[in-house]
């Protein structure tokens, strides 16, 4: 008898240890989320058969119905059917931020945290002055500077996450720079771009793809405040924030608001869970 129990529970712990734990259900929930989005900006004529810019002032300020999901503006446009097309603007800006933080950002630190010594110590100190400024406020400052249009918006979310994405790169680097494997590389001939190309780069890029997918969803965030100020396209574009902006001015209906307020907070929230789902998973 406590042979058959003690197989019994070898057996079960043997399979707890080959068990995966699978994917939780709200990360599946927030990629249905995202690819919805993606689809939204991708294909948004197969999602609404009303005009993003052109509606019948006979219904205008119409609650949400079965025919108007999101009701309807102040000049009688499916406001649905704005928030699906405005998705683009909102998917392809955050898009230019994240790889403008991205590429700038990690060139920084990976020649900061290999190179070390003199360039170090520029590098670092530049980053510093970013970090010191309040992104939203840098990012604002270079709007102003560069024209008030969504793709400058884009561009200055991008430049003010560059600091973020350098000093992880940094950090990365110089842990990876230290390991054995890549001592072995030199005293098997390899020069220092080998090193860097072959063994570092490939190792320290995992976290910062992780926070790519973080930024991803501040990027929309940020960018929608700044088109909520005013500092994105002008009308009748549909920028998510600029729809919130716009629908402010109208408290008898709300639903201007808390539309395209939802959907902003859901794909914010949808891409922070699969961001720390995949650090969390390394």
């Amino acid at each position: 008898m406590s042979a058959d129990l003690t197989f019994a529970r070898l057996r079960t712990a043997g399979a707890g240890s080959i068990t995966r734990p699978g994917i939780p259900p709200t990360v599946v929930l927030s990629f249905l989320v995202v690819l919805l989005v993606v689809l939204w900006s991708l294909l948004p004529g197969l999602f609404t058969s009303y005009s993003p810019v052109s509606g019948d002032t006979a219904s205008k300020l119409a609650a949400p119905s079965a025919g108007h999901w999101f009701g309807t503006d102040y000049l009688g446009r499916d406001q649905y059917a704005r928030v699906v097309y405005g998705t683009a603007s909102s998917v392809t800006s955050a898009l230019v931020a994240v790889v403008i933080g991205l590429v700038l950002g990690s060139a920084i630190g990976l020649a900061s945290g290999f190179r070390g010594g003199w360039l170090d110590t520029a590098l670092g100190r530049f980053v510093d002055v970013l970090l010191a400024i309040p992104g939203f406020l840098l990012a604002v400052v270079i709007v102003s500077s560069l024209g008030f249009q969504t793709i400058n918006a884009a561009i200055a979310t991008g430049v003010s996450a560059v600091a973020v994405f350098a000093r992880l790169m940094r950090a990365e680097v110089i842990r990876v720079r230290q390991a054995a494997f890549v001592e072995a590389s030199y005293l098997a001939g390899g020069n220092r771009l080998q090193a860097l190309m072959t063994h570092v780069l490939p190792n320290a890029y995992r976290p910062v793809l992780v926070l790519a997918v973080l930024q991803f969803g501040t990027s929309i965030l940020v960018i929608a405040s700044l088109a909520f100020l005013g500092y994105g396209d002008p009308p009748p574009a549909s920028d998510w924030g600029l729809l919130v902006a716009s629908g402010k001015t109208y408290p008898t209906a709300p639903w201007l608001v808390y539309a395209p307020a939802l959907v902003i907070v859901a794909t914010v929230l949808a891409v922070n869970r699969i961001s720390r789902w995949l650090r969390n998973s390394k």
